[in-house]
């Protein structure tokens, strides 16, 4: 049996006959437009990002077979917690909050790439990518809630493999995601005002601005605002010579 294997990155439940698919498939002889509305039948759980796909096509009989795979795991924690990015300071400042129902759905869905022995190793280390984007689980910090579940505080939820939350669990972690993100604006806002007096103090000197504000534990993207390094000049000796030049100074 020939086949052939078309893979493209497509947006979850947006498939379409437009580039990179339609161009792809279009020579096999295929209907595209099943392939398509099967390919967003597939990806309806991932909306909103990017997903990768292989169609493989028996050149003959022109049956075709679609595998998908899932996103990273950062992507479906910003999913489930309803942010656009995780925190720039993981450590200190948090973002969101998990309820362990969210996490163990996402381990479900990275079962198979993930490293994980059981169930129980996938969802830690679901959890130890959250603690990386300054996101909570179960409002405790994420390294945290690895010793529960490794305590069996979580073990009925992981065993039954519930990942649904109720309108109020929703609600809940909703207004607690507000809170953080309003603390965090308040901290930022705070910062950005220190960075301002410190650079007033250093006269405008901004090398010495920028290592006060550093001493100070200053968020770097704040100080790149307030601060910012001066662009240097490229020196004649560090452009690119052209084949021209060179054939001129010959």
């Amino acid at each position: 049996m020939a086949s052939q294997t078309i893979e493209a990155l497509v947006e979850g439940g947006k498939a379409s006959a437009a580039p990179p698919l339609g161009p792809a498939l279009g020579p096999l002889g295929v209907n595209i437009g099943q392939i398509v509305a099967k390919i967003n039948e597939t990806t309806q759980d991932f909306k909103g990002m990017k997903v990768p796909v292989k169609v493989t096509v028996d050149t003959e009989t022109k049956e075709f077979k679609i595998s998908v795979g899932t996103p990273p795991a950062a992507q479906l924690i910003m999913q489930e917690a309803g942010i656009q990015k995780g925190s720039g300071r993981p450590e200190s400042e948090h973002v969101a909050d998990l309820a362990i129902e969210q996490v163990i759905k996402i381990a479900k869905m990275k079962r198979t790439s993930l490293l994980a022995a059981d169930d129980i190793a996938a969802v830690k280390e679901v959890i130890g990518t959250c603690n990386s984007m300054g996101v909570k689980v179960e409002g405790t910090l994420a390294v945290e809630t690895i010793k529960r579940v490794d305590a069996g505080e979580f073990d009925k939820e992981i065993k039954s493999g519930k990942t649904e939350l109720t309108a109020e669990e929703k609600q809940k972690l909703e207004a607690e995601k507000r809170a953080m993100q309003a603390e965090l604006a308040e901290k930022h806002a705070e910062m950005e005002k220190q960075a301002k007096e410190l650079l007033e103090k250093a006269g405008g000197d901004i090398d010495k601005a920028r290592k006060a504000m550093e001493e100070a534990e200053i968020d770097q993207v704040i100080i790149d605002k307030i601060a910012p390094k001066a662009v240097e000049p490229v020196k004649d000796d560090d452009k690119p010579v052209k084949d021209d030049d060179k054939a001129t100074k010959k």
